[in-house]
């Protein structure tokens, strides 16, 4: 049985650095689905990326929702550690997974019963685009309890403080789906060719595969804590602990996804590419992202056991090393997105339009790059102090505002569908700008460092020191 790990004492950039990576590599996996289906897609051409990109909609909704279990096993578990409770990490880890079950059953039954009726949001073309996106979101549904019950057993783990042993076993699922993909979606020898079908049933399967191994591993070998499932007894106080650090993310994360369908729904108003085009982006995109939210969520649980140790000193000290990794990743992708637009785009779309109109979109991302990254990892920072409120304050107002501002600057003659491209883009800006300065206030407060009056930083050194004698 492997130990979790303690995160209150030790070299912080080491343990931050030795957490962060597996859960990158485990991000980018959940990434390389969706790559791979979109790069494989690509080549029966944008119909098909549109249609998986506007189904995929809706299994972002879900795992929107599914936010609630996994911040709450992250949170509730790298706290009780911090405490030195094991016992109350079992319980977090029980109930999170129960409830778990219990919401991803629920949505995977109301995306089967009304596919035809959530796809008719978009006003896609009658015919195979809209076709596709029914029967590849009808498909995936199926498997919605593998997809989204992996995420909060990832979010145990990490919390425990080993994030290594989910990469690997989201790894093998990763394997498993590009091997499938090709053989799905194109049909190779016995294999028939299925389209976005074949694309759904290989996501099902892998995210199938990976579930079984998480059974295995954590319930019936209980290699890293002993969860005793026949000892679980629903208890309202943990239940409600969970659903109160998960819900405000789950709820910001719903409505992101929301303001997002709202304004594909928008850009639909210019034809079927540009919402391939935004799939597209979106994946691309998400390597930054993705990236960040390793870094967020190892931040989280480094902040989580040691705001349960009451070590303020050292919550700072990581929020900063993690701030610092990730403007530099912030940095890098605004270049790459500048510089080498063509040859990114290039890999999911070879049309001369949608080409074209993707390195627009990816200029239009680089502005906010670095400033999504920091709201991304102040998120982890607030979530792991238990205040998961406050950004997503920030998120829900902010992101909300995309839709008001995206419809006034793609109204203008000289913008049309760029507008909203540029409202998702600079609202990122504005959201980080606020959540930095948020947390540094609670860092102010919290670390017990008096405040320095920026009015008294104009003033010389001699007139303040002067100032200090006469009030002696």
């Amino acid at each position: 049985m492997q130990k979790a790990k303690d995160l209150t004492k030790g070299p912080i950039f080491k343990q931050l650095l030795n957490l962060a990576i597996p859960i990158i590599g485990t991000s980018l996996m959940q990434m390389a689905y969706n790559l791979t289906d979109m790069i494989w897609l690509g080549r029966l051409g944008s119909e098909a990326v549109a249609s998986v990109g506007s189904a995929g909609f809706y299994v972002w909704l879900g795992m929107s929702v599914l936010l609630i279990t996994r911040v709450g096993a992250e949170v509730g578990v790298s706290q009780s550690l911090g405490k030195k409770d094991t016992e109350q990490a079992a319980k977090y880890a029980r109930h999170s997974l129960f409830w778990a079950l219990i919401l991803s059953a629920l949505l995977s039954m109301t995306a089967f019963v009304f596919a035809d009726e959530l796809m008719g949001v978009f006003r896609l073309s009658k015919g195979s685009v809209e076709d596709g996106a029914i029967g590849y979101l009808r498909i995936v549904s199926i498997g919605f309890i593998f997809t989204f019950i992996n995420p909060t057993f990832q979010g145990i783990y990490n919390g425990l403080g080993n994030s290594k042993l989910p990469f690997y076993y989201l790894l093998v699922g990763l394997g498993l789906n590009i091997i499938l993909d090709p053989l799905l979606i194109f049909g190779v020898s016995i294999f028939p060719a299925l389209g976005t079908s074949g694309a759904a049933i290989a996501t099902v399967i892998a995210q199938g595969i990976v579930f079984i191994i998480f059974i295995i591993r954590f319930v019936i070998k209980k290699e890293i804590i002993q969860p005793e499932f026949r000892n679980f007894k629903l208890s309202k106080k943990i239940t409600k602990s969970i659903f109160k650090l998960g819900s405000p993310v789950a709820m910001e994360s719903t409505l992101f996804a929301v303001f997002a369908l709202i304004l594909a729904r928008m850009i639909t108003k210019w034809g079927d590419m540009p919402i391939a085009v935004q799939s597209v982006g979106a994946q691309i995109e998400a390597l930054s992202w993705m990236t960040s939210s390793g870094f967020a969520t190892a931040l989280g649980s480094f902040t989580g056991q040691n705001f349960g140790a009451k070590n303020w000193e050292r919550i700072r000290k990581g929020y900063f090393t993690t701030l610092g990794i990730g403007v530099f990743m912030g940095t890098l992708t605004t270049i790459a997105f500048f510089v080498f637009g063509r040859q990114i785009f290039s890999l999911f779309l070879k049309e001369p339009e949608a080409l074209q109109m993707g390195i627009t979109y990816l200029k239009i991302l680089a502005v906010s790059q670095i400033f999504m990254i920091i709201e991304i990892i102040t998120r982890g920072a607030f979530n792991g102090i238990g205040r998961t409120i406050p950004p997503s304050i920030i998120g829900i107002v902010f992101t909300g505002a995309r839709v008001p501002a995206g419809y006034i600057l793609s109204s203008a003659k000289l913008l049309g569908m760029l507008g909203i491209w540029w409202a998702i883009s600079l609202s990122s800006v504005v959201k980080g700008i606020v959540s930095l300065s948020w947390f540094l206030t609670v860092l102010r407060n919290k670390s017990g460092r008096p405040r320095k009056n920026i009015l008294l930083c104009l003033i010389p050194n001699r007139m303040r020191q002067q100032m200090t004698v006469n009030k002696k």
